[in-house]
């Protein structure tokens, strides 16, 4: 009878498994796979040249340029602002500090589209700082540092977030000891904090670099949609798709596609890395 009934068990456990597995891989199919491969067929449909001429274009190179620009100030800055957010939230005792932590995660929070009416509130003509702007020759509203400002602000928990979980679970025994032995606080970081988060830093720059080359609401109301000057690369999609030019949306939407495949790649290559390196230190 007890064979019979862990057979009955073991029978239902393989069920609800294939059953998960086929769940996850239809929901994956219909809303992942299906899309990308339609965007690829669309972009080629009229050929490889016409395909070409579209990504080639004068626009959508300058939106892709000024996509890799946006996303290069975002991904540098905010990979300074993450470790350094990162080390003083697990690394120090302050006051505020549970403040600081729930302010990290109010991009996540927040919608884009009311990051970017914050910024043109903050530079725009009515706050009180655009005559000092305006003075210094400095522009940021329907200009390419608004992008990079809201480029920023949405992607800024992403490299903090993967580090602070690490900095945590290592604790501050070997720090406090290296201190103690009088080496610096540089030669701490280099060579005892470091080993222990290089793997999720990268890992974070690489889920921030994702967010920042997709970013299309706060970008939009900052940028002016100043076709070859303030578009990126998904506001130049929705102004050819809105101008019925189908293949051209296709065609540039594709490059971001290439993008979305690359990060993947490097996604999956960076769990792996860390996972045998963690397994060799264990």
């Amino acid at each position: 009878m007890k064979n019979k009934r862990s057979a009955d068990d073991e029978k239902k456990g393989k069920w609800t498994r294939l059953a998960l597995i086929a769940f996850c891989e239809i929901f994956l199919l219909i809303f992942l796979a299906i899309p990308l491969v339609y965007i690829l067929c669309v972009a080629f449909r009229e050929g490889w040249k016409v395909y070409y001429a579209s990504i080639s274009d004068e626009y959508a190179v300058k939106a892709a340029w000024l996509t890799a620009r946006a996303t290069a100030w975002a991904v540098g800055i905010n990979t300074i602002f993450g470790l350094c957010a990162a080390w003083a939230l697990t690394k120090f005792a302050f006051c505020g500090k549970k403040i600081i932590s729930a302010l990290i995660d109010l991009p996540v929070t927040v919608s884009p589209i009311i990051a970017g009416l914050i910024f043109v509130l903050t530079f725009g003509r009515q706050s009180f700082l655009y005559p000092y702007l305006e003075k210094w020759g400095i522009q940021i509203i329907f200009a390419e540092p608004g992008i990079v400002l809201a480029t920023i602000f949405v992607t800024f928990p992403f490299i903090s977030r993967e580090l602070i979980p690490v900095l945590n679970a290592a604790g501050t025994d070997e720090e406090e000891a290296a201190a103690l032995m009088g080496a610096s606080a540089w030669t701490i970081f280099r060579k005892v904090t470091f080993p222990h988060i290089k793997w999720s830093l990268l890992y974070g720059i690489v889920l921030c670099s994702a967010r920042a080359m997709g970013e299309f609401g706060a970008v939009s109301v900052l940028s002016g949609h100043l076709r070859g000057k303030t578009n990126t690369l998904p506001l130049y999609v929705e102004l050819l798709y809105q101008g019925y030019d189908y293949t051209g949306a296709f065609a540039a939407s594709s490059l971001l596609v290439v993008m979305t495949v690359v990060v993947l790649v490097l996604r999956v290559w960076l769990e792996k890395r860390g996972g045998k390196e963690l397994d060799v230190q264990k």
